[in-house]
């Protein structure tokens, strides 16, 4: 190895080294260093490592030493930080869309972001009880060919489905392929749905995309909504409820006060709150008129009414007479 070659692995392999092997608790010694670069096939002297050392801090790397009984030498910060990256692993652990064997797989390389010493507490940190995850990886995938058809400005093709009664999957329609024109992908209620924009309706259409099979970008270009609908994606995806099928409705609910978390949970904190004495008070929100909202509104109990309008109500007496009819 010539001298030249020489010096380019010995800095690569005491980045390793460092990343790998250092945190703020675990240090490194010259004598560590450089048994780890001969086993490597590397040599150096220790007036070489300093000044690679000081190489890396210009570069950015924020190397740092401490003395005991010898001077350890270790990374201090990391672009992630320990809780930063447990909050990450606690995401794509709780994840329903990503099957276990990619939660495995993406954790493991979330880890190489800090000291293997951290690394072993990051995912015994958290534990998901009864977690419900994806059963296939499809969906992974169909999120890549969706955001290329984004991208593209392309139509998309695909299969609809839903589970029979055998808990099988059955394409929609008899698998005959829909054709749409994307707007956008949002996650709701831990799925992901593609929004896209129906040209004969002149209206916003929306898909599960775990349900999608056999997705693929067309040639065609998609069609975009009129300039006159003032469609605003982002203001689209804070809505709740509207990722389902029904009249879109802006409706006044009368709420008792002990709900003002719930509503905020549910539709952010920009929901219009207006109190009616101390104990209620009236929320002004967008939905759409469907069996999940009307599911929704049911677990409140009678800490929660529809004020307005009229036919909304009349349309969640008769849902709840349904049920009760069933008893």
């Amino acid at each position: 190895m010539s001298k030249k070659q020489n010096q380019k692995l010995k800095i690569l392999c005491l980045v390793r080294l460092l990343m790998e092997e250092t945190d703020e608790e675990h240090g490194v010694t010259m004598e560590d260093i450089l048994s780890y670069l001969d086993s490597n096939g590397v040599s150096a002297e220790r007036k070489s490592i300093y000044d690679d050392f000081d190489t890396l801090r210009d570069f950015g790397f924020d190397i740092l030493s401490k003395k005991s009984k010898t001077t350890e030498y270790y990374i201090a910060s990391r672009d992630f930080e320990h809780e930063e990256l447990t909050l990450l692993v606690d995401a794509v652990q709780s994840s329903r869309f990503l099957t276990e064997k990619k939660s495995a797989a993406l954790i493991r390389k979330l880890e190489k972001l800090t000291s293997r010493h951290l690394a072993k507490h990051i995912d015994n940190e958290v534990y998901v009880v009864g977690r419900i995850k994806a059963q296939n990886e499809s969906i992974y995938y169909n999120l890549n060919t969706i955001q290329s058809a984004l991208s593209s400005g392309h139509r998309l093709s695909f299969q609809y489905s839903y589970y029979d009664m055998h808990k099988k999957k059955v394409p929609s329609k008899d698998g005959k392929s829909y054709l749409v024109d994307p707007i956008g992908l949002t996650y709701v209620d831990e799925n992901y749905y593609l929004i896209t924009y129906n040209e004969k309706w002149e209206d916003l259409v929306t898909y599960r995309v775990d349900r999608m099979m056999k997705i693929s970008v067309t040639l065609e270009p998609a069609t975009k909504p009129p300039k006159e609908l003032n469609f605003d994606l982002a203001d689209y995806c804070k809505r709740a409820f509207n990722m389902f099928d029904g009249e879109k409705v802006h409706a006044e609910l009368l709420i008792h006060k002990s709900l003002v978390n719930a509503m905020i949970d549910r539709f952010g904190k920009d929901v219009q709150i207006n109190p009616v004495d101390d104990d209620t008070a009236t929320v002004h929100v967008p939905i759409t008129a469907s069996g999940p909202f009307f599911g929704w509104l049911t677990q409140f109990g009678q800490a929660i009414a529809i004020n307005a309008p009229e036919e909304l109500a009349v349309r969640y007496k008769e849902y709840l007479e349904g049920i009760a009819e069933m008893y």
